[in-house]
């Protein structure tokens, strides 16, 4: 048969809840068998096209029926529904397996694009999977050929890390079961998987339940996330056909693969983790990846290219499926929402690699008798190789341990291969009667048809889980009036019986009083936690009450009898529904209303990391690592860059060394990584490694070196520097809880190039007079005082300014817990333009304060096991309880910022006070004139003058001043023999006055400014009480000073300037 191409179709859903909530926009478009996709990013920019066999619209345009089956919402809609995916994609399937081909199907896409919708579907929404099978039977039902016989046999399995598990044996061996190659075929094939008959499409719908149930128990147990495994069913069918020549087989092998979530591992943050994404987690995906990559290759003609099948077992398993003897077909299945972007494109160009790839599909048809023949023969050689031993073809340069390393292994490999074919032997002597009837048999004596019947009647628990499609397939019936629930080591054994993180032999115990059920611990210390609460003594649970066991067994009470639910319960209670509740206990605020996309994308990524770090936790527990972990919100302010960069806030886990308090703060990315890392070392652990518990510590996903941790955070909002003011302040040091660590002291005012401060007088009105101009500031960090005592060890303060892309660093300053700094770093811009306006106005510069960590030992808590110092660390310290964290982001309401505001406010109104005396002096002029003397037109010309005018500022100086401040020499020093005064000019005699000053080098004569002001014969007390207003306002937090001496370029020390200068009001 000529190569054939494998079909690729993609199909695009409708938006999910979490999508319209965040407001999402579609992005994909379809036009027959082309599809779009647009960038939200680029709006301008032309959509990406492709082109597949199928482009299946299945966003909008359908409705309901009252059966709740999805349908066309008129004959014009574009909706692809079931059973249009069926007519295209699964008949195919079908009508190729009564041919004889081998056929695959796999679907491909990230986590909640609709995969699984399209593969098995949704209650009466049957997918491809269940159709065909259906449709399968229905056709054998029908044949009236007697001298053409039917056989169907079903197997399942998981692929998780690596491991292979048989969703139909209750037995899987430690690290799963073993991946084959079968010498002959050169085929690979999983060990001692289950291949069970069946005779109707009921029996594969319970038998796929069963799978289900088993994959649901086994994730919960060991802890997988559902999302990241590949579930292959397999389904054989054989056609015997009696002819005048003996019986034929015809063989096809349908599989029908869900693939785990495309999606990538968010590097944000694991980019620079010393431990790469060496876990087992996503190696079955990017090896598929590079084998579709090769077979494209080939089928373009490139020579020498290796196909990498043996990279995963997931390639092994699928070898025939792409590039071998098979019909292929590969769904990839789209969310159409703005915020998944980069995953879609990914997918389309995953589908568009895949339909590149070209099979050479044979009919697999085979006399009955020459294949027993073709068995025993082989058996015959495998045997033989046994009894005589095996011989290596090439022995030299192998050391004996390597040789008898070898042997063992071929040796295995042989056993293995002959245990295959005697299963193969047995399935052709034992007739189909008989192993049909063995199968149903254990079918019925499951007896979960039975108890799906009595929960309509029984109270009971049935189980929450990420993935909907794995919530309630576990269901566990409470017939007695005391339920025991705990490990199967326990004895007596549990009624109900859990595994994994936390569980305790003796868990919880739930008896019956009356109507209702109350659950308690069985053991002290027994983690049970009702709708998100711990309990400790015995609880009443209502009906639809959320149980959480341990770390993640998670169900419903389901209470029949006594139908009554707790205030605010849903009528059908989601897995997101407990998770949130359970977030909500913890302190944070899962109110989504009125949040922005930002605050919504961290809500959600709340919810999805605290089980995570509940199970982190167990493990680091389990294993007594002394490692406490815990998801903590960075605000805005209290990140690297802060305010200025209009940060939202970010969601980030902390690392807590239970033994020095040292603490270490992760990235999202870092710590699913490292998760993913310390689930594969627990799952060894479980497997009987113990060498995992004696890792060297940089192999250690617990283990990570000291660094500077991030004490706490200061903002100065630069307001001031708008109006040429100083900042000189206390500012307080606040953590990411926004609790107080401490004080840091800090100016920031303009200067000269040289550094050297500005005059008293340069206040500037309005910040648009700097436009143009070039500009100096000074930042200047002087003093800080710490609370905690150990990080007395070092401390060091870093910032940045403006668009810099370095930061500016202090010196560490050990030994002390009031470091003395004095750091200061001159900063210029040549031109003032409005972005740098605009960044005065609203934004800051965010303070960051580091303390030194060393890896010291506590020798008190040395001998304590974790779960111990757990307890200590929550009992010693419950001020750091979280208390109804918002997801809002920082508003920037810090006190500094008012402080600057009050700063150039309390300017502005020094000005208008001016002003105001004008007019004072004005209207006292006009009315200590006699009546015949007064005119009003230059009267009101001279108040409209003055009111309309801003003002011009003007200088003056004053010989006996000085002499009248004799007393405040520890103030003003470095006096001049005059000393200058600045006011500002009102009204009609501006322009004279600024002519004159101009002319004068700024200075106006005292007399002529005394005149205009009315400030001739002051007392000296007023001078006294002027110059005493002037002190104040520069030991104040924000006021126009000499400035603060130092070096530039971030020396430090350097005299204080003290202003000579004084306003007179």
């Amino acid at each position: 048969m000529p190569d054939e191409s494998v079909k690729v179709a993609v199909r695009v859903r409708p938006f999910n809840q979490r999508e319209k909530d965040r407001g999402s926009k579609c992005i994909i478009g379809m036009d027959g068998g082309q599809t779009t996709i647009s960038n939200p990013e680029a709006t301008g920019e032309e959509p990406k096209k492709f082109a597949f066999d199928y482009s299946y619209w299945s966003h909008s345009g359908f409705i309901e029926r009252e059966d709740m089956v999805l349908e066309p919402d008129k004959p014009s809609s574009k909706y692809a529904s079931q059973d249009i995916v069926f007519k295209d994609l699964g008949q195919g399937v079908l009508d190729n397996a009564f041919e004889g081909y081998n056929c695959s199907l796999f679907a491909y896409g990230q986590t909640g694009s609709g995969k699984s919708f399209s593969m098995v579907g949704y209650g009466p929404n049957r997918g491809i999977v269940p159709i065909t099978c259906d449709e399968l039977f229905k056709t054998i039902h029908a044949n009236k050929d007697p001298n053409r016989k039917f056989e169907v046999t079903f197997s399942m399995l998981e692929i998780y890390n690596e491991q292979v598990r048989d969703l139909l044996s209750k037995d899987n061996p430690k690290g799963g079961l073993q991946v084959r190659q079968n010498p002959k075929l050169g085929l690979f094939y999983v060990q001692s998987q289950k291949k069970v008959p069946v005779g109707s499409y009921d029996e594969i719908a319970k038998r796929m339940e069963q799978g289900t149930a088993s994959r649901t128990v086994a994730s919960t147990a060991m802890n997988a996330t559902s999302s990241r495994a590949h579930t292959v069913v397999t389904i054989v069918f054989d056609q015997i056909i009696k002819g005048d020549e003996g019986e034929t087989k015809k063989s096809s092998v349908m599989n029908l693969v869900d693939l785990a979530g495309s999606e990538r591992a968010d590097s944000t943050g694991a980019t620079g983790d010393r431990l790469k994404e060496g876990a087992n987690i996503n190696k079955s995906l990017s090896a598929l990846g590079n084998v579709i990559s090769a077979l494209a290759d080939l089928s373009m003609g490139k020579k020498k290219i290796m196909v990498p099948y043996r990279d995963s077992v997931l390639t092994k398993l699928l070898q025939n499926a792409l590039g071998g003897n098979s019909k292929t077909i590969m769904i990839a299945a789209l969310s159409p929402a703005d915020i998944n972007y980069d995953e879609t494109l990914g997918t389309l160009r995953y589908a568009d690699r895949a339909k590149k790839i070209k099979n050479k599909a044979v009919v697999n048809e085979n006399p009955m008798d020459k294949l027993i023949r073709e068995l025993r023969e082989e058996n015959d050689r495998l045997k033989a190789a046994m009894t005589g031993g095996v011989v290596l073809a090439d022995q030299k340069n192998m050391s004996k341990e390597e040789i008898e390393k070898m042997k063992k292994e071929m040796e295995e490999e042989i056993r293995a291969q002959l245990m295959a074919n005697s299963d193969a032997l047995q399935e052709q002597t034992v007739s189909w009667d008989d192993r049909l009837k063995e199968s149903r048999k254990e079918t019925d004596e499951d007896g979960s048809s039975g108890v799906q019947k009595k929960k309509q009647k029984v109270p009971h628990f049935y189980n929450l889980n990420e993935d909907p499609m794995l919530s309630g397939v576990v269901v566990y019936l409470l017939e007695k009036d005391k339920v025991m629930v705990g490990r199967t080591d326990a004895d007596p054994k549990p009624d109900i019986v859990l595994s994994g993180l936390s569980i305790l032999k003796q868990h919880a115990v739930i008896a019956k009083k009356g109507k209702d059920f109350e659950i308690s611990q069985s053991t002290p210390g027994a983690k049970i936690k009702v709708n998100g609460v711990p309990i400790s003594g015995s609880h009443t649970m209502q009906h639809l009450d959320r149980i959480l066991y341990g770390s993640n067994h998670l169900y419903v009470f389901v209470n029949p009898v006594n139908p009554v639910s707790a205030p605010d319960t849903p009528k059908e209670v989601s897995y997101n529904f407990a998770q949130s509740e359970i977030a909500k206990s913890k302190g944070f605020n899962t109110d989504g209303k009125g949040l922005t996309k930002d605050q919504i994308q961290a809500q959600e990524q709340v919810l999805e990391l605290l089980p995570m770090v509940s199970e982190v936790n167990a493990i680091s527990e389990e294993l007594d690592k002394k490692r406490s972990f815990e998801v903590i919100l960075m605000s805005a302010a209290a990140q690297e860059g802060g305010l200025m960069t209009e940060k939202s806030t970010k969601v980030m886990i902390k690392m807590k060394n239970l033994v020095n308090d040292n603490t270490w703060l992760w990235e999202r990315g870092k710590f699913m990584n490292r998760r993913y890392l310390i689930q594969d070392l627990y799952q060894n652990f479980l497997n009987g490694d113990e060498s995992c518990l004696n890792l060297p510590k940089e192999e250690d996903p617990f283990w990570e070196p000291t660094e500077d941790v991030l004490i706490g955070t200061a903002n100065v909002f630069l307001q001031s520097l708008a109006y040429a003011l100083d900042f000189d302040d206390r500012l307080c040091i606040t953590d990411y809880k926004g609790q107080e660590e401490g004080n840091l002291y800090v100016t920031v005012s303009p200067c000269a190039q040289n550094g050297k401060p500005l005059d008293e007088d340069y206040f500037v009105d309005d910040p648009c007079e700097l436009l143009g101009k070039p500009y100096h500031l000074k930042v200047m960090v002087r003093t800080a005082d710490i609370n905690k005592s150990r990080f007395a060890r070092g401390i060091k303060v870093r910032y940045k300014f403006y668009k810099d892309t370095d930061y500016s660093e202090t010196p560490m300053i050990k030994g002390t817990l009031s470091p003395e700094f004095n750091n200061s770093k001159i900063f210029s811009l040549p031109s003032i333009c409005q972005d740098h306006l605009d960044f005065f106005e609203t934004n800051c510069i965010t303070f960051m304060v580091y303390g030194i960590q060393e890896d010291t030992a506590e020798p008190t808590r040395g001998t304590k096991t974790t779960k111990q110092l757990r307890e200590d660390d929550n009992r010693d310290k419950p001020e750091l309880r979280r208390r109804n964290t918002s997801f809002a982001l920082d508003t920037g309401a810090d006190q500094s910022q008012l402080k600057a505001e009050y700063a150039v406010l309390v300017r502005k109104f020094d000005r208008l006070a001016q002003k105001e005396k004008r007019l004072q002096q004005l209207c006292s002029e006009w009315n200590s004139k006699p009546t015949g003397e007064k005119q009003f037109e230059p009267f009101y010309r001279a108040v409209t003058a003055v009111a309309k005018s801003t003002g011009t500022r003007l200088k003056t100086r004053v010989q006996t001043l000085q002499k009248t401040l004799g007393a405040y020499k520890d103030v003003h020093s470095q006096h001049n023999a005059d000393d200058t005064i600045s006011l500002y000019a009102f009204g009609e005699e501006e322009e004279e006055m600024a002519l004159e000053a101009q002319n004068n080098d700024g200075v106006i004569s005292y007399d002529k400014i005394a005149q205009h002001q009315g400030i001739n014969g002051l007392p000296p007390k007023h001078h006294v009480l002027q110059a005493q207003r002037a002190v104040q306002m520069k030991n104040g937090s924000a006021t126009k000073s000499g400035g603060s001496g130092g070096s530039s370029g971030g020396s430090s020390g350097g005299e204080q300037q003290q202003s000579k200068a004084c306003v007179i009001q």
